[in-house]
């Protein structure tokens, strides 16, 4: 009877996560956003502009709550202890991108994606399937991920338009700690994923952003 009480508590907490990932405003973040550190009246975008930074910005949403995702799933079939706690301190610092990002959209005058729920249980199962697949694995995931990412930042940095300082700010920093996950990943014992596992995550994260940009 405590096993099926435990698999339902942990159930809702999943639920309840999913439910504040996807949720605009749910989440808040321990740290300031860096647009913050922007002088106001520095952004001076034409509609074009704003169009194609929210469009950026939004892919990068959608990208923060699929790592939530990643992360809870892998956190729930972690073997060991202190990779669950790893993994749970990642997600802990993450809603601080997800809460930036969604911030930024609203200045841009513009919303999450419409697709999150859908990225959101992908993202989950695909977390969960490589806890299951062991540690090392789970671990050389998260780095591979993070690796990913940051090339997708560094490209949206390269693309944002010329005078959107804030959002470039934000995207300077998530770099930053993307960066400290991937390493904390590799240290901690993941092992480099087959070729094959991250060409198909590199597809799957393309179809991601030509949708989210739009949608």
């Amino acid at each position: 009877m405590k096993n099926k009480l435990n698999r339902l508590d942990n159930f809702i907490t999943q639920f309840d996560q999913a439910l504040r990932t996807c949720s605009p405003g749910a989440q808040t973040g321990r740290r300031a956003s860096p647009a913050h550190e922007v002088e106001k009246g520095t952004t001076k975008l034409d509609n074009d502009e704003l169009k194609h930074a929210a469009g950026l910005m939004r892919i990068n949403h959608t990208g923060e709550v699929c790592a939530q995702a990643l992360y809870q799933g892998q956190a729930m079939t972690a073997k060991l202890a202190h990779v669950r706690a790893s993994m749970e301190d990642a997600a802990a610092e993450e809603i601080d991108h997800l809460d930036w990002c969604e911030e930024r959209l609203s200045d841009l005058d513009s919303k999450p994606s419409l697709l999150n729920p859908l990225f959101y249980t992908m993202s989950f199962a695909i977390g969960a399937a490589a806890g299951i697949a062991g540690d090392k694995w789970s671990l050389g995931f998260v780095a591979e991920t993070e690796k990913q990412v940051c090339d997708h930042l560094r490209d949206h940095l390269n693309n944002l338009p010329e005078d959107d300082h804030k959002s470039r700010a934000v995207l300077q920093q998530m770099i930053m700690d993307e960066e400290k996950h991937g390493k904390s990943a590799e240290k901690a014992g993941g092992a480099p994923l087959p070729n094959l596992i991250s060409t198909a995550m590199t597809s799957v994260s393309r179809v991601m952003k030509f949708a989210t940009y739009r949608f």
